[in-house]
Order: structure tokens, then C-alpha cells, then sequence
């Protein structure tokens, strides 16, 4: 059960509702995840519906190598909800399979396109290390130019701020949903022991 209660449309204030009305608009759906709790708090709400409806819809990035960076961040923090949204969709944009369940079983995976490497070590080194090596950054910059990584930086501060907002307010799964992510991921096992 999540730790903030879900708003009905109807109990919502006209300013979370126009924000619930964007969010089904631009995304089709609305699922009770990261935004149940953060309509809580239009004023944190609105610009979040905005920015993920950019990295997620709008950039110069693959829709493939987005999802692949997605769906590294939502391994990193063991966010259940985020992963279980994501990996679908990345199957979808065309990010093999043996990629998915290798990353989903913490294991680095083996047989890397060019760009694939490239998302998957950026993403990586920067959740895991806090920085980007210059090399590492100089090949993402000249692959994807220097808008594209930014965008890959923005999508990943982005996504990290949708597995805090789900993982730390406990927003559930669907119903009939088993938590997908099978062990928590290696930089959170020694962490989450210390508590």
C-alpha cells in the first residue's frame, strides 16, 4: 500500500486536476505511479509531467536507447514499478530481450551494439560512480552530439527521480503484479542493510 492516498478526480483541487487531465493526455493512461503521490504537490507535479513528457517523448535519442537508460536507472534502485512500466516498453522500441534479463539479473551484459555499449556505460558509470569518465563522455558526445547528451543526462536524473518518488512512497504495483526485479541490485544490497 502506498504511504500517500491516491486522490480521485473528484476530490482533486481544479489545479490537480487539470494536471491528472494533462497526464492522461500525454500518456494515455493514468496508472497511480510517480504522480499520485507528486499531485500531492502541483507546483512539483506539473513541471515533473512536463520535463518526463520531454525526455521521454521528444528528445534526439532512439527511442531504444532511451528505454535502455530507463531501464538501467530503474535496475540501479530496485524500483519495482519503474521497471515494470519500462522493460516492457523497451522490448517494444527494440532492446533485445537477452539485454533486458541480463540487466534485470544484474549482470552486465555481453554483446553490446556500438550505441547500446555507449548508453549502457554512461548510465552506468554515472549512477554507480557519480561522474563519467572523459573518454567515455568525449564517445557519447561525439555519437550523439552535445544535445544528445545532454538529454541522455537529463533522462537519466529524470528517471532517477521517478524511482525515489516511487520507491521511497512505496507506490505499489498493479494488482496481480509480482515484483519483477528477482534481488537488489549490487551498489543497494549494503545499503539497504544499514537501513
Amino acid at each position: 500500500m502506498t504511504r500517500t492516498p491516491y486522490l480521485r478526480p473528484e476530490e482533486m483541487s481544479p489545479e490537480q486536476r487539470r494536471i491528472y487531465d494533462e497526464i492522461v493526455k500525454s500518456r494515455g493512461a493514468w496508472l497511480n505511479g510517480p504522480f499520485a503521490p507528486m499531485l500531492h504537490q502541483p507546483k512539483l507535479a506539473e513541471p515533473a509531467q512536463r520535463l518526463g513528457e520531454f525526455v521521454r517523448y521528444n528528445t534526439s535519442l532512439a527511442p531504444a536507447l532511451s528505454e535502455l537508460a530507463i531501464i538501467v536507472v530503474a535496475r540501479r534502485f530496485d524500483c519495482h514499478f519503474e521497471w515494470y512500466q519500462h522493460a516492457k516498453i523497451a522490448l517494444k522500441a527494440g532492446v533485445r530481450p537477452e539485454l533486458v534479463e541480463a540487466i534485470r539479473n544484474n549482470q552486465t551484459p555481453s554483446d553490446l551494439s556500438g550505441d547500446e555499449a555507449l548508453i549502457y556505460c554512461f548510465a552506468t558509470s554515472l549512477l554507480q560512480a557519480n561522474r563519467v569518465p572523459e573518454d567515455l563522455y568525449g564517445a557519447v558526445r561525439d555519437r550523439l552530439g552535445v544535445q544528445g547528451v545532454v538529454e541522455l543526462v537529463g533522462l537519466i536524473g529524470y528517471y532517477t527521480l521517478i524511482a525515489f518518488t516511487l520507491n521511497a512512497h512505496e507506490v505499489p504495483l498493479p494488482a496481480g503484479v509480482e515484483p519483477p526485479l528477482p534481488m537488489p541490485s549490487a551498489g543497494n544490497a549494503e545499503d539497504a542493510s544499514r537501513g
